[in-house]
């Protein structure tokens, strides 16, 4: 029973095909494609696929972007399914205001990063997932599994092209992280480095403070590379986080299915 997720991106769509809808299942094929290609994916990418018996995706572009990955779909006689952010699913226990209005990707990240810590350690710390894109999210969960809420600011891109349209005569190519920047180029992407470590450690505080625990640092995100040398504390980067959780959440609707 093959398992096809989907990760649709704010610029590019990756996905990944397993041997069945379960934690741990064995990766049989993945890729990546950027947005304004993905009319193509039935043709390149998964013309030599096997039919997978369940697709369950994740999505933040629009519903015009959506659609588009449906029309190639029909390949295979297969139900697209995607994610939606619930009260709860998966182990986790979503704190927002309105758990609804939670980023797809969010949601299901913290899925991710909380059963791999299950999985991994025989007593679950309090998680800090540090999502780097082209936003960056720094989400707060508990050893409970109670999302208490999270950060989010512009990534280095977007950071750099407000800097540039709102600074007269600011056009400068990309610097290099330095503790001490002598030129605007190297200024701007330490600024902006800097910026996310920043947001990083000021919520690694809050959840010391509020658990009493010191807790695990997850970071994914097609940018994380990018971080990983100006982290202060211990961290994990973990590239499949989205599919990971994904897994997770088909293998609790499959149980669920059976168990009606």
């Amino acid at each position: 029973m093959t398992f096809l997720a989907i990760d649709i991106g704010n610029t590019r769509l990756k996905w990944a095909l397993y041997s069945q809808a379960r934690k741990g299942a064995k990766l049989q094929a993945q890729g990546v494609e950027f947005l304004d290609h993905i009319d193509r994916l039935s043709e390149n990418h998964w013309a030599g696929l096997p039919a997978p018996s369940l697709m369950l995706g994740c999505a933040v572009a629009g519903d015009a972007v959506r659609r588009r990955v449906i029309e190639q779909l029909e390949i295979w006689d297969i139900e697209p399914q995607w994610v939606h952010s619930s009260k709860q699913a998966a182990g986790v226990i979503n704190g927002y205001d309105h758990p609804g209005r939670l980023g797809a990707d969010r949601w299901v990240a913290m899925i991710g990063a909380r059963n791999r810590m299950l999985a991994r350690e025989a007593e679950p710390r309090p998680i800090i997932l540090v999502m780097v894109g082209t936003a960056v999210t720094v989400e707060a969960i508990d050893a409970q599994g109670h999302f208490l809420g999270g950060l989010i600011l512009p990534g280095h891109g977007i950071m750099l092209r407000a800097l540039e349209s709102g600074t007269a005569g600011l056009h400068v190519p990309t610097g290099e992280v330095k503790p001490f920047p002598t030129n605007t180029s190297d200024a701007l992407t330490s600024g902006g480095t800097y910026a996310i470590a920043g947001a990083v450690e000021r919520m690694t505080q809050h959840l010391q403070q509020r658990t009493g625990q010191a807790p695990a640092c997850i970071m994914t995100g097609g940018a994380g590379w990018k971080m990983a040398p100006s982290m202060v504390r211990p961290f994990e980067l973990v590239e499949s986080l989205i599919f990971e959780g994904l897994l997770a959440l088909a293998e609790e609707r499959a149980d669920a299915a059976v168990g009606a």
